[in-house]
């Protein structure tokens, strides 16, 4: 979860101002209209047909295995949560992309049913158009961390290794869980006769944000903070937003295949995150043997905006090690079997 902002518009083309190095592009996924951001090497021209990049990928010569990073945000937030990052790959020459996921930031919204699989859906789809152009590395903050092992799950997926940051299900925090049980004051504000003024919810919002999401509070960014109020502008807004926050707690009860996971894993566990806490990703590496687990005490729900520096660092040494990992493992599949003299004498 993190601040959602209205962007500027994209300049035509996708192609980022003299002092931005972050393109702005709107493409489709899985019939989902949204928004990108990317840094480094340009991405696949929306107008080039599914068809051809598909033959394109399929081509072993022009397969390239170099990493690049797909970033996905949390509920109730929108791509510009990695901008600070992803100015920070750029400046080190790393690919990557961040998208708004269906319902959220400049994405068309979600349709009515379960949520997961038609997220599902969208990051699918993300991944094999990125994976024309790169060995692709999934990093996902709370939410994305859940699509991103979800994504994960399937072997059918070319994904060469996930980073999860905070990813909710496993041993949540008690605000989660008081959503889940819909206690009495959440059920008492939904059926107010009169709703509450637009201007208090926004000044509650503006107070709760920022201890929700950065480990300290006093250090939050103001456009940040804004761009996640902007989301409950009135009481609609917020009853609406709380009644999906239910519906997503509530599958994801179901969410988890780890026995499935067999890409390289990183989970961070951030030791003053509020919303999930530092147990849940312990849980995580524990239920998936091979993984790797990082514990930064000093971080809250997004370290993506605590320390984007940090996290940037993070990404591309982990991305670097996961693509050889994956290529060594797949070669070592695809290799003929050494056969014994006894067996080829018969």
């Amino acid at each position: 979860m993190t601040a959602t902002k209205r962007p500027a518009p994209a300049v035509p083309g996708g192609r980022p101002s003299d002092e931005d190095p972050i393109r702005v592009s709107f493409r489709r996924y899985a019939g989902v209209r949204t928004r990108v951001l990317e840094v480094g090497d340009p991405g696949p021209d929306p107008d080039v047909p599914r068809r051809s990049l598909r033959r394109r990928a399929a081509a072993p010569h022009v397969r390239p295995t170099a990493p690049r990073l797909v970033l996905l945000h949390g509920y109730c937030d929108s791509a510009d949560t990695w901008r600070p990052a992803l100015e920070q790959l750029a400046a080190a020459g790393i690919p990557a992309v961040a998208v708004d996921l269906p319902g959220f930031g400049d994405a068309q919204p979600l349709r009515p049913g379960p949520m997961l699989p038609q997220l599902d859906a969208f990051t699918t789809a993300v991944v094999r158009e990125q994976a024309v152009l790169g060995s692709v590395v999934l990093a996902g903050n709370s939410l994305g961390g859940t699509m991103s092992l979800r994504a994960a799950q399937n072997s059918r997926l070319p994904i060469s290794g996930v980073v999860s940051i905070a990813a909710p299900g496993f041993v949540d925090s008690w605000l989660i869980r008081a959503v889940a049980r819909y206690p009495l004051p959440l059920r008492l504000y939904s059926s107010l006769p009169v709703p509450v003024p637009g201007f208090l919810v926004r000044k509650v919002a503006e107070q709760v944000v920022p201890r929700l999401l950065y480990a300290d509070s006093g250090a939050a960014d103001a456009t940040q903070v804004q761009r996640f109020t902007a989301l409950f502008p009135d009481y609609r807004a917020t009853k609406s937003r709380l009644e999906q926050a239910r519906q997503l707690v509530a599958e994801l009860a179901d969410a988890y295949r780890l026995d499935s996971v067999e890409v390289p894993l990183l989970v961070v566990v951030c030791g003053k995150d509020k919303l999930v806490t530092a147990a849940s990703g312990r849980q995580l590496h524990t239920l998936v043997p091979h993984s790797r687990l990082l514990v930064r005490e000093d971080w809250g729900h997004c370290p993506q905006l605590d320390d984007p520096v940090e996290i940037a660092e993070l990404l591309t040494y982990f991305a670097a090690s996961a693509v050889r990992t994956t290529q060594a493992k797949r070669a070592a599949a695809t290799a003929p079997k050494a056969v014994s003299e006894d067996t080829a004498a018969g």
